[in-house]
């Protein structure tokens, strides 16, 4: 079954007993019970979800979201100065929706240098980035502590930078590799100079997908509970979803559920990314990736379902500039940050540039009625003046006062 962990949904009223619904049912109806529900901040159901999936338009799906949106975060719009660090795209995993991954000796392979990172940190620094966001593939030969020395190089070349690094999948192969708990990985990581962690592998949770697209890697009991253990220590994480390949509604309500509910256990999460699939040069190139509608829809519909995260972030560099405006009046409240030598996206055919100006943040913000905030990665408000930065109040608890 599909139902969120620990019990199954309520049925919503009208009846309706089953995902996919019958005939019978009163659209009309059933779409007013739920915006009743959204304008008084109710909690939609996994049915209520499944349905607004399959049966309801987009723009009413934007409008529904928009009212959520406004509420958490008025007419603010967050990005961030950051660029992404990807140490190698050697990999042991073989995911088929990857067009990032490298054999040990291909042509493409390759791996970062103590001094390389050094470069990328202090071209960071100059740019006056307040935070380096680093993934890549899972090396087999590089031990642990290769990649702790990654973090530690980070941070002993600009300590002042938030360190966001290494998914729970990463997590978890450092834990197989060490026979170490991952409790004892991330404080080894918390020493060296993590900050938190990304949202990545998460893909879709359920097995009927999952088994298909990503069999090997970190399953998904594997990633909440690293997120767990994350938010215990003082971490706090981002969420995704990939989406746009193999899943079905179904599929995808039950994954914002199942995130919901550990947010509703840690408040550890602090924002979610929707993460379309890009097919050219994978093993899915067959598939026709998602359109800007679907691209928005998927957002409106992740601002509906998790009502207790506070952000909900429209990636431009995946949904490219103008869908990402669209995104900010159909539920998303950020647009992630300025965002220098992205690979992962770009090599599975993305043609967004590899990184935007401020100037560039702010007129898409404002061209989309929004108010431009430059944020930290903990959301807080950094007060700028050209590459010098210093750290203001949480922007909710500003908006609160």
């Amino acid at each position: 079954m599909l139902w969120p962990a620990k019990s199954q949904p309520t049925r919503i009223r009208q009846g309706l007993s089953q995902p996919g619904w019958g005939k019978d049912v009163n659209r009309e109806q059933t779409l007013q019970t739920v915006e009743e529900k959204v304008q008084a901040g109710e909690r939609l159901s996994f049915e209520e979800g499944v349905y607004l999936d399959e049966n309801v338009d987009v723009l009413t799906l934007g409008r529904l979201a928009n009212v959520v949106r406004e509420r958490k975060n008025g007419d603010f719009a967050y990005y961030n100065t950051n660029v992404h660090l990807n140490p190698t795209n050697v990999c042991v995993y073989r995911c088929t929706f990857c067009a990032f991954r490298a054999d040990l000796k291909a042509e493409k392979a390759y791996e970062f240098t103590d001094e390389m990172i050094r470069e990328r940190v202090l071209e960071a620094k100059q740019a006056g980035a307040t935070e380096i966001h680093v993934v890549g593939g899972l090396h087999h030969l590089k031990p642990f502590d290769w990649y702790l020395n990654v973090v530690r190089v980070i941070h002993e070349t600009y300590p002042e930078l938030h360190i966001k690094a290494w998914t729970p999948v990463e997590i978890h192969w450092f834990s197989h590799m060490t026979k170490k708990p991952v409790r004892w990985v991330l404080e080894q990581l918390i020493d060296a100079g993590l900050g938190s962690l990304p949202g990545g592998g998460a893909e879709i949770f359920h097995p009927e997908v999952r088994d298909q697209i990503c069999e090997h890697k970190a399953d998904a009991q594997q990633w909440f509970d690293i997120h767990r253990e994350a938010h215990a220590l003082g971490l706090r994480s981002n969420a995704t979803m990939l989406y746009g390949h193999i899943e079905k509604a179904k599929h995808r309500i039950d994954h914002l559920c199942r995130l919901r509910e550990l947010q509703d256990e840690t408040g550890g999460f602090q924002t979610f990314i929707s993460l379309a699939f890009h097919p050219e040069n994978t093993k899915l190139s067959h598939i026709t990736k998602a359109s800007g509608l679907v691209d928005l829809k998927v957002i409106a519909m992740a601002r509906l379902m998790l009502d207790n995260f506070d952000h909900i972030k429209a990636y431009w560099i995946m949904l490219s500039e103008k869908i990402a405006q669209v995104a900010l009046g159909f539920g998303a409240d950020d647009i992630d940050g300025t965002v220098v030598h992205e690979l992962i996206y770009h090599d599975a055919g993305a043609k967004t540039p590899e990184g935007l100006t401020v100037e560039q943040m702010h007129r898409l913000i404002r061209e989309a009625g929004r108010i431009p905030v430059e944020r930290d990665t903990l959301y807080r408000r950094v007060i700028r003046e050209g590459a010098n930065w210093s750290i203001g109040e949480p922007l909710l608890a500003e908006m609160a006062s």
